[in-house]
């Protein structure tokens, strides 16, 4: 029985894939995440797409010797890039390729092994790029008459993820908005009066907000304590968004302990029953 490895240790981890790499780094960074030990040592190759480049990347596999992920699809790249893993005794593993197993197997139809094939420049792309721009042109309260116009609104009082929780929503293709909650400071009129968009409620505890704003201050350099971070302003924030988001009858979101992925998530899933229940 293989000896579980010592909390602490580091390693070198070769990343090679023949596109972005995207694919490739997220699923490291979640394995990678489920073990209790340092940060691995990456070393990232993308765009392998010809022999000298993967012979280029094997000159620094074999001076840092750890594990090999890859995302390659050229069978002539692969099978070398298998070869000389087993001549310098080093595991490797193409990290797609038990889904794509799956997939074939399901749809019955051969894989198409073409390199960044989910990025090329298709409608999704472009709705992408659309959806970004409309994020960025609607952050924090701005560009309020064209609100109908978003797929979400997100709504919360100052450092509830707001901001980054619409940017990754935008990099799925969905135009998301968000306005700002300030005490004394009215809605704008669009938000309630727009039909088509998901309005959600984002909340969270007021301790956790408070580390998050003093935080942010001393980004800032800023240390001065104001009502930004005074735990009874920030009590009554909480408990007047909590109160909106009661009366309007917007789903709401604890982000407490959520990270932005999370958080993405449950906006999503709620999108999506939200478009369902629409076309019923």
């Amino acid at each position: 029985m293989q000896k579980p490895r010592t909390i602490g240790i580091s390693f070198h981890l070769h990343l090679i894939s023949d596109s972005t790499g995207e694919t490739l780094t997220a699923v490291a960074k979640a394995a990678c995440a489920q073990f209790d030990i340092s940060r691995p040592i990456e070393h990232f190759y993308p765009l392998v797409r010809t022999r000298k480049q993967l012979e280029r990347a094997f000159v620094e596999v074999e001076s840092s010797p750890g594990l090999v992920l890859h995302t390659m699809v050229n069978q002539e790249l692969r099978d070398f890039l298998q070869a000389r893993c087993r001549e310098l005794g080093q595991p490797s593993l193409a990290v797609i390729d038990p889904v794509m197993s799956l997939l074939g197997n399901y749809l019955g139809v051969e894989v198409s092994h073409r390199p960044g094939a989910q990025h090329e420049m298709d409608a999704k792309y472009f709705a992408r790029i659309d959806a970004l721009n409309y994020t960025m042109a609607h952050d924090d309260g701005q560009g309020a008459a064209t609100l109908d116009m978003a797929d979400v609104v997100l709504v919360g009082v100052s450092r509830t993820s707001k901001t980054p929780t619409c940017i990754y929503l935008a990099n799925r293709g969905i135009k998301a908005a968000n306005i700002p909650i300030v005490l004394g400071v009215p809605l704008p009129d669009e938000l309630h009066a727009i039909k088509r968009p998901l309005i959600v409620g984002l909340l969270t505890s007021p301790e956790r907000l408070i580390q998050i704003r003093k935080n942010r201050l001393l980004s800032l350099n800023e240390e001065a304590e104001t009502e930004y971070v005074d735990l009874d302003t920030v009590r009554t924030e909480v408990a007047f968004a909590r109160r909106l988001f009661g009366e309007k009858g917007w789903p709401v979101i604890d982000v407490t302990r959520r990270s932005i992925e999370e958080t993405a998530a449950a906006v999503i899933a709620l999108h999506s029953r939200a478009r369902q229940a629409a076309d019923e």
